[in-house]
């Protein structure tokens, strides 16, 4: 599955004003309310929460997932939000967060969790500059460009 895919400009935070963990959760669902079907922004915003508290949703890389399930949810949504100053998200790596994808899913379609999270962690996996090349991006388009290569670059 390709991440970009499931994305869209309209679901992408080019610049995250927030420097803390919870902060930036909340400050992309604010963002997200609204859009895409996502009229439970509450309910949204306490499963990701809840599913931070459980342990950090970073990867390492400069990446984080918070993601959860969520009745009402028809497709599977996947928002990004960057932050350029980076924030302490307790990676595995101890290295600021940059880059964050939140991914919504139903529970009745738990493959569609799987397959998003296991999609952007090979993609971080494998193209090693992701973050770099995404923190020069200049704009949402740019930034979808990016993911976009690097995905066809991997499945070339």
């Amino acid at each position: 599955m390709k991440i970009s895919e499931a994305l869209s400009e309209e679901l992408i935070l080019p610049d995250l004003n927030s420097h803390e963990r919870e902060s930036v959760v909340r400050e992309m669902v604010h963002f997200l309310n609204g859009k895409s079907g996502v009229t439970q922004a509450d309910q949204l915003l306490d499963r990701l929460l809840q599913r931070e508290k459980m342990g950090s949703t970073a990867i390492g890389r400069g990446v984080a997932i918070p993601h959860c399930k969520l009745k009402g949810i028809n497709k599977p949504l996947v928002m990004i939000g960057l932050s350029r100053e980076g924030v302490e998200f307790e990676a595995v790596d101890r290295k600021p967060v940059h880059l964050f994808f939140i991914v919504v899913t139903s529970p009745d379609a738990p493959n569609d969790n799987l397959q998003i999270l296991a999609s952007i962690a090979q993609l971080v996996r494998w193209s090693k500059s992701l973050v770099k090349k995404i923190l020069q991006a200049d704009g949402r388009h740019s930034l979808l460009d990016i993911i976009r290569e690097e995905e066809d670059r991997r499945h070339e």
